[in-house]
């Protein structure tokens, strides 16, 4: 069978036994059947063999006990397996869920955002009913005030006109899509800061609330309900623990119970497990009340600074005031989803509370305290009792180390039938396999030091046998298939991948952006070799220089020619002799022919010619 076919399977089954739950009256997720199905799959009291294919007869037998649990309402099991299959259906990292909401505001915009960026106004009516949509887009973008209370929309009208009047729209329509949208966010943001502003110095803020004000109420409120809770189910869980430990220990006499020892198992895993989701809440809501306060701080400073630097101004450059009023928003834009995130987790903490009813009914109120007494052992006797047997090595970020089995102590689960402690670091941490255990007494920790392979492979036949364990004690990855343990992956058969969780498919796409970097397009770049040799010689001016050159083959960019010379003849030519004489050269001087003194000219020739034989 292929892993497709498995997959089909697989969907099958799931989907058999969600209709025939639905026939009986309870509607249940497919991600819940998925989960019961691996539960029933894992478990070796069931006898499913994952070494070979399922048969009809597996099949069927799956579907009823997998049925059966699921309507088995009554069962803290299936009310810590819901709770387990809720908190990682709902619960994300304190980051996705800001950058969902984020998502979800940006959609929300884009109706809009795409009517502004893609009209074509053609007349004075049209601009103006633009200029009100842009209105509305900022509004929507802030969340400060409705866009259809009039106060709040003369307030932010006057806003924008300060910075973007009406009659800019012109320039504004002339952007490509791109840069208007980028426009819009930038005139949201200033906008949103000019109000803020405004309302710190009351002179403006319809339709804000003091945000500042509810959060430093709503958080040490939501945080406050929560360690609420989180007492209770401790104390209930300790309460649990006491009476599972009278019950299994052979020395002590006790009644019999009316409640199970199985049912008290379960029980104290609800609780447990309540209890783990309880303080991952609840560290969250400390880190955002530490964010809060950082951001309320911010803002305070750059108010401070705005306020200053437009103190009795008339007017002021916008170079200046902008990024203060950019840095309003964005602080606030960050309180506002520090409010989203407390809303969300405190949703999170109430949606829990259905899943603790069965083991809320297993004992009137008050009535394992009242029997129990000074029995009932909380954290901090039973790690004042045990502190007293070994520290810690000096470890850098010993408080820091990942704990297995979050935190529980394995000697105890295994030796105890399944009962949980928390471990106590102060005896010490075993590190085995790269791994951290830590034990709830130094007898437990020396025992499971001795053979620690056997117990972890007893811890995990117990997480089989009570499916619950495999979240609540974080054994995720010792229980996927994908892999055998000894690493040949390509022995795995085909009845071994109904343990994967199904597969959910859907359509989706993604895109790889052309040019990661920049667009920077270098307009005199040439590839050609020749048409750069061609702009050399056009830079070279040789007309102003006299040149003597010599081509070779090796000569660096030229061309590759060559020439051809012949040798010099060893000949000889003869001349006449060149001969020649001087004859005197005449001179012959007159003089007086200028006139004189006298009237009358008198002209005198003197010859100074040389005679020839001189």
């Amino acid at each position: 069978m292929s892993r497709a076919q498995a997959e089909s399977v697989i969907k099958n089954i799931i989907r058999e036994i969600a209709q025939e739950c639905a026939g009986k009256g309870h509607a249940v997720s497919e991600t819940l059947v998925a989960f019961m199905v691996k539960a029933v799959v894992l478990d070796p009291r069931n006898l499913f063999n994952v070494d070979r294919t399922l048969t009809k007869q597996d099949v069927r037998k799956l579907v009823e006990l997998c049925v059966d649990k699921l309507m088995d309402q009554g069962s803290p099991t299936l009310d810590t397996i819901k709770m387990q299959v809720y908190f990682d259906m709902n619960y994300t990292s304190r980051r996705e869920f800001i950058e969902e909401h984020q998502r979800v505001l940006q959609s929300r915009l884009v109706p809009v955002s795409r009517e502004i960026t893609d009209s074509r106004v053609k007349t004075r009516e049209d601009l103006e009913g633009l200029y009100r949509k842009i209105v509305s887009y900022v509004l929507l973008r802030s969340g400060l005030g409705s866009s259809t209370d009039i106060t709040t929309v003369r307030e932010a009208t006057a806003a924008l006109q300060s910075i973007f009047p009406q009659s800019e729209l012109g320039t504004f329509m002339s952007l490509i899509k791109k840069d208007k949208e980028q426009q819009l966010n930038d005139l949201s943001m200033i906008v949103t800061g000019i109000r803020l502003f405004n309302k710190d110095s009351r002179k403006g803020g319809e339709g804000i609330d003091d945000l500042p004000a509810i959060l430093n109420e709503a958080i040490p409120s939501t945080s406050k309900d929560i360690e609420w809770e989180l007492e209770l189910s401790q104390s209930l869980a300790w309460q649990y623990t006491s009476w599972l430990e009278r019950l299994l220990n052979p020395e002590v006499e006790t009644r019999e119970c009316i409640v199970p020892l199985d049912m008290l198992k379960q029980a104290l895993y609800n609780v447990r497990q309540h209890e783990a989701f309880l303080k991952v809440i609840l560290a969250d809501v400390i880190l955002c009340a530490k964010q809060v306060e950082t951001l309320q701080t911010e803002l305070a400073t750059h108010m401070k600074l705005l306020r200053v630097t437009v103190h009795s101004k008339t007017a002021v450059p916008t170079a200046q005031v902008f990024p203060h009023f950019t840095a309003l928003a964005k602080f606030w834009s960050g309180l506002q989803d520090e409010m989203v995130l407390l809303s969300i987790l405190s949703n999170i903490m109430e949606n829990l509370q259905p899943f603790l009813a069965a083991q809320s009914q297993l004992f009137p109120d008050g009535q394992l305290e009242d029997v129990l007494g000074s029995e009932i052992k909380k954290y901090e006797q039973r790690m004042k009792e045990s502190s007293e047997w070994l520290l810690p090595e000096t470890t850098a970020n010993f408080d820091k180390l990942p704990l297995q089995y979050n935190g529980i102590c394995g000697y105890t689960l295994v030796k105890k039938d399944g009962l949980l402690l928390p471990g106590n670091p102060s005896i010490g941490v075993l590190k085995h396999r790269e791994k951290y255990y830590v034990f709830s007494s130094k007898e437990a920790a020396l025992r499971f030091g001795s053979k620690p392979d056997e117990y972890i492979a007893h811890v995990a036949e117990k997480a089989k046998q009570s499916p619950e364990l495999i979240q609540l004690l974080q054994l995720h990855q010792q229980f996927a298939c994908d892999q055998e343990p000894d690493g040949h992956s390509d022995r795995m058969q085909s009845g071994e991948r109904l343990l994967v969780k199904p597969i959910t498919k859907c359509d989706s796409s993604t895109q790889t952006d052309t040019h990661l970097l920049e667009t920077n397009i270098v307009k005199s770049y040439e590839w050609n070799e020749w048409e750069l040799r061609r702009k050399a010689i056009k830079l070279a001016n040789l007309r102003s220089k006299v040149t003597h050159s010599m081509q070779t083959n090796l000569s660096h960019m030229r061309r590759d020619n060559v020439t051809q010379t012949y040798l010099l003849e060893d000949v000889a030519c003869q001349s006449k002799r060149d001969g020649n004489s001087n004859v005197p050269k005449p001179q012959v001087y007159l003089a007086g022919l200028r006139g004189g003194k006298t009237k009358t000219t008198h002209m005198i020739k003197t010859n100074l010619t040389r005679s020839v034989n001189e």
